[in-house]
């Protein structure tokens, strides 16, 4: 079976989350994939997240290795002229380059999207950055925190109480991942058509935005800023939201009529659907605090594992708040096995499809440089010339 991405090279420049996890996935596409990175400590986080201090501490962290299968890793200086020259010869037999580093960085280097493309006119430049080019703010670092915060996205989270509150996990580090590996597939396409290479320019802001699509929307058309919400659906539903049970938590995605409905039949409060104050939509949302107080009464009488099964079978939307480790104990997830399913048994792609690539024997995440000597015999240089690279220090190996 031929993988949707056999035969294109990926050229992974990155560091951190997104950028490594946009490589990632076009690897679990069947890309091959070098991840270069400088001698010596390599990316930042070999060496940070996660919680095994042990793994970091070699250079293997946990987080690193999320995103770090099915790569070969090549230790290349390009703050000096041999290794630009090594990277340069790398990028000719490439077809993708994804980077996440600052216009400036890639100016001093001279490896700008002009120069390397002057290099390979049919490579795809992938450039991922805080905020994007063409504009005041396109040379300013940026965290997955610092994006949360400045896009709105946490000021929609926690209460009045709380204050802002970030998402428990990187998720725009991982939704730029995800968008910049649509973004290079769709430029892949679009060489097929055109016979050229493009540049591809990803913002993890705009990412952000895209999060809000629907919020963003509503304040154009109404100007009405969006607060803090808590746990309460963004619907805005009265009858949706998470409630506390007699144990545990449970939510609810009640929103339409005929869910409504079935709510109430599940509740065994038929009197809801001649009550005035909760007879219809209308009337529900003006008396919104009456209907989440009864809700609330009703849902404390039973535990919430209890009612997920009762209000599942009756066909309510509703979900028991779990950790983590009983989520991947659900059977869309040991079914479907998405934490596995990736290269050498990491975590897959949010999707399947027919003829997927198998990825069982792919790299395991690899040590610094392990891949440095293969690769520049690859590249056309003898042993004397990589025994010179390596006492100089423009590359590193394992």
């Amino acid at each position: 079976m031929v993988a949707p991405l056999n035969g294109i090279r990926v050229i992974d420049w990155t560091h951190v989350l997104a950028g490594p996890a946009c490589a990632y996935y076009l690897g679990l596409l069947g890309a091959e994939v070098i991840k270069v990175e400088r001698p010596g400590r390599g990316d930042a986080m070999r060496h940070r997240g996660g919680t095994d201090k042990a793994r970091a501490a070699e250079g293997m962290s946990t987080t690193y290795m999320t995103q770090g299968a099915g790569k070969q890793s090549l230790a290349l200086d390009l703050s000096r002229e041999a290794g630009r020259d090594v990277f340069h010869r790398l990028l000719k037999t490439a077809d993708v380059l994804v980077e996440n580093h600052r216009p400036d960085t890639l100016a001093r280097l001279g490896l700008t999207e002009d120069a390397t493309r002057a290099v390979n006119p049919h490579l795809i430049h992938c450039a991922m950055t805080g905020y994007g080019r063409g504009n005041d703010m396109e040379g300013a670092p940026a965290y997955d925190l610092n994006i949360q915060a400045i896009s709105g996205l946490m000021a929609l989270t926690g209460t009045e109480e709380t204050g802002p509150l970030r998402t428990g996990a990187p998720i725009v580090d991982y939704a730029t991942g995800l968008a910049a590996a649509l973004a290079t597939t769709s430029a892949l396409m679009q060489r097929e058509k055109t016979g050229t290479g493009s540049f591809v320019d990803v913002s993890m802001l705009e990412t952000a935005f895209s999060l809000m699509s629907s919020t963003i929307t509503d304040y154009h058309l109404t100007g009405n800023a969006p607060g803090p919400r808590g746990n309460a659906a963004n619907s805005r539903s009265p009858s949706s939201g998470v409630f506390a049970c007699a144990e545990g938590k449970i939510s609810l995605g009640v929103n339409e009529e005929a869910q409504f409905r079935a709510l109430a039949s599940a509740l065994k409060r038929p009197n809801w659907l001649t009550d005035p104050r909760f007879a219809d939509p209308v009337t529900r949302d003006v008396h919104r605090a009456d209907l989440g107080q009864a809700i609330s009464d009703i849902l404390c009488t039973r535990a919430a594992h209890e009612w997920e099964r009762i209000l599942m079978a009756a066909g309510v939307p509703c979900a028991r708040l779990r950790s983590l480790p009983e989520a991947l104990d659900l059977p869309p997830a040991t079914q479907r096995d998405f934490a596995r399913r990736g290269a050498a048994g990491f975590c897959g792609l949010p999707f399947s499809m027919a003829h997927a690539p198998d990825l069982a024997d792919r790299l395991s995440p690899q040590r610094l440089g392990s891949g440095t000597q293969d690769l520049l015999h690859g590249l056309g240089y003898d042993e004397t010339e990589i025994e010179t690279f390596a006492e100089q220090g423009v590359i590193g190996l394992t």
